[in-house]
């Protein structure tokens, strides 16, 4: 697979033929290859036949530039990525070349890196297995507290619902809304989850910082990799902190085995 390399990216070096290095000009635009990363594989029809450990090292390094993208908020330019995945620049415009068609990267208009929709995707269609693997949990720690139990994931910088169970032997009961978006930084959810980016485990509790008169307690969902979520109760009574909190911690547990 043969990638063009557009000169003029911002923040980015042009790359000049050199020791090592091959360019192809092509109609109006430069590839440049290094000699060490050049295809070695070909088909008949002209695409790359890989061997084993060549097709497993692309691999990885395309999930780490993945990765990498997800994790910089102002995104990242080639030169960038290519000095943090410790590869040229000529590597990662073929990864580029191949994550863009199918839709994880894209670039802004400053030529930047950043997710694309394909990402989202793909979120989204994982995102039932998720919430099957954490509705034994939820179940148990509804009862358990009398409260509705919820498993909050992050989305775009914000908290999102993603599986909600509700208490079947109370008379009253918050109905929480499956999708239902906050900040981060308000609610116990938010804060449980922001807690556990510092790998702080212990349960939050908050009031009325979401819905007046709401008592929320919630704790992180630790050790799934790829995963920013916590597992909590909200409840129209005052939670005793130390039982409920327990019981958030122990569903919190159970749920990161279940996905992990």
């Amino acid at each position: 697979m043969e990638t063009t390399a557009r000169s003029g990216e911002p923040g980015d070096a042009a790359v000049r033929p050199g020791a090592g290095t091959t360019a192809r000009v092509g109609a109006g635009a430069t590839e440049r290859v290094d000699a060490g990363a050049t295809e070695r594989d070909r088909t008949a029809g002209g695409e790359t036949a890989g061997r084993p450990g060549e097709t497993a090292q692309t691999l990885d390094r395309g999930l780490r530039l993945l990765h990498l993208v997800a994790d910089a908020s102002a995104g990242l330019t080639v030169t960038e990525a290519a000095n943090r995945l410790g590869i040229g620049r000529a590597a990662v415009y073929r990864l580029v070349g191949a994550l863009t068609g199918h839709g994880m990267l894209r670039r802004d208009g400053d030529g930047r890196l950043r997710l694309g929709a394909g990402v989202l995707h793909l979120a989204r269609r994982a995102q039932p297995l998720l919430a099957e693997g954490a509705l034994p949990a939820l179940r148990r720690l509804a009862e358990q507290a009398g409260a509705t139990a919820h498993l909050t994931v992050v989305e775009g910088g914000e908290g999102v619902a993603l599986a909600v169970v509700e208490p079947s032997w109370t008379s009253f009961h918050v109905a929480y809304r499956t999708g239902a978006r906050h900040p981060l930084e308000r609610g116990a959810a938010g804060l449980a989850i922001l807690a556990g980016r510092s790998g702080v485990a212990d349960p939050v509790s908050t009031v009325g910082e979401l819905q007046p008169g709401a008592y929320g307690v919630a704790a992180p969902v630790l050790g799934v990799p790829g995963l920013e979520a916590s597992v909590g109760v909200v409840a129209l009574a005052p939670l005793d902190a130390d039982t409920v909190g327990a019981q958030v911690l122990a569903a919190a547990q159970s749920i990161a085995a279940a996905l992990s």
